[in-house]
């Protein structure tokens, strides 16, 4: 069955695709540890990423990193939910796509790192 939402256009549709997304993002800070830690992070990142000394370029590079991250986690968080309403159960590919998600934030953290030590010192 499709949504009923999915016909709406315009104006009605962009503005509840902003309600949406804002619950989502509540919902995430909420219940989500790792998205509230990870917005904790940018909170400090992305002031501090403004005053050090770096090129625009080099801002962007280090702010959209860490953007990347809470995009990641989001959707880490949306699988992890997915895969949890399917069933509580031990199961192997259950395993392996909350591994798989977990993989991608932990890449992106990597990423953050690499990105800033590269702007900063490169």
């Amino acid at each position: 069955m499709e949504s009923p939402y999915k016909g709406k256009t315009g104006l009605k549709r962009l503005w509840n695709a902003c309600h949406y997304s804002a619950a989502g993002l509540a919902a995430a800070y909420r219940h989500e540890d790792a998205f509230r830690q990870e917005t904790h992070l940018a909170v400090v990142l992305i002031p501090l990423a403004l005053i050090l000394p770096a090129t625009g370029i080099g801002r962007a590079l280090m702010i959209g990193s860490v953007l990347l991250v809470l995009i990641v986690e989001l959707l880490n968080s949306a699988i992890e939910a997915a895969v949890d309403r399917i069933s509580l159960d031990d199961h192997l590919l259950a395993k392996r796509a909350k591994d798989i998600g977990s993989a991608a934030v932990l890449i992106s953290l990597f990423n953050v790192a690499v990105v800033w030590a590269l702007v900063l010192l490169g």
